[in-house]
């Protein structure tokens, strides 16, 4: 990957070098807000990249969005070796290409975040979830996991959650996770005016700043 760009877009802070945080997005695509999470985290002096993988396509509408999200399931190996790739693509941006990533999805990012972190453990450090789950058992997972999850979410159930703690408890992963109270899907994305709740992305923004600062570095 030394030598090519994969599809996405990258942020990096005014110094030019920092910590690389992966970006995954939610089943929009890669919209104005996954940008602006990078942007941000750029400002916040880490090295951002989220890969777009529909590859142009971003939905406005949920039944848009269930389109691109399905169409990306049936594809879901390539989808996961894109992913790897851009990972590695990412550590060749940062101050010290040696090492490992902080990783940030947003719904059906979060699957594929949580993924990674047990499929490719030596190169993710942390790993923030934003509304979403995953079947995994984190066996092989060395990082530390932040969790947002919204009070009222049909698409993430109570019962989802309390599986990821669960399955990262039983890892022995250390875990944090936070229920916004009065939320729903999507609260932390402003383009989704019926689901944005300001103070409560404030909050989990500041969460996920203080946790990407603290697991800045080397993960035993």
């Amino acid at each position: 990957m030394t030598n090519s760009h994969p599809d996405g877009f990258l942020a990096s802070p005014p110094s030019g070098a920092g910590p690389g945080v992966l970006v995954l997005h939610a089943w929009w695509g890669l919209n104005e807000t996954i940008k602006g999470v990078c942007a941000r985290l750029a400002e916040a002096g880490f090295v951002a990249f989220a890969p777009d993988l529909y590859h142009g396509p971003i939905a406005a509408t949920i039944p848009e969005a269930e389109a691109l999200g399905s169409a990306l399931d049936g594809r879901h190996l390539e989808a996961k070796a894109e992913i790897a790739a851009a990972a590695k693509y990412l550590r060749e941006q940062t101050a010290q290409p040696d090492d490992a990533l902080a990783v940030v999805g947003f719904s059906l990012g979060a699957y594929y975040a949580l993924h990674l972190s047990d499929a490719a453990p030596e190169l993710i450090r942390s790993v923030v979830v934003f509304y979403g789950t995953g079947q995994e058992d984190f066996s092989h997972a060395r990082a530390d996991y932040l969790g947002h999850f919204a009070e009222n979410d049909p698409y993430e159930p109570p019962a989802n959650v309390e599986a990821l703690k669960a399955a990262l408890q039983q890892a022995g992963r250390p875990a944090s996770i936070h229920t916004y109270p009065g939320t729903g899907h999507w609260f932390f994305e402003p383009d989704r005016p019926d689901a944005y709740n300001a103070a409560a992305a404030a909050l989990a923004w500041d969460r996920t700043l203080a946790f990407l600062r603290r697991d800045t570095g080397d993960r035993p």
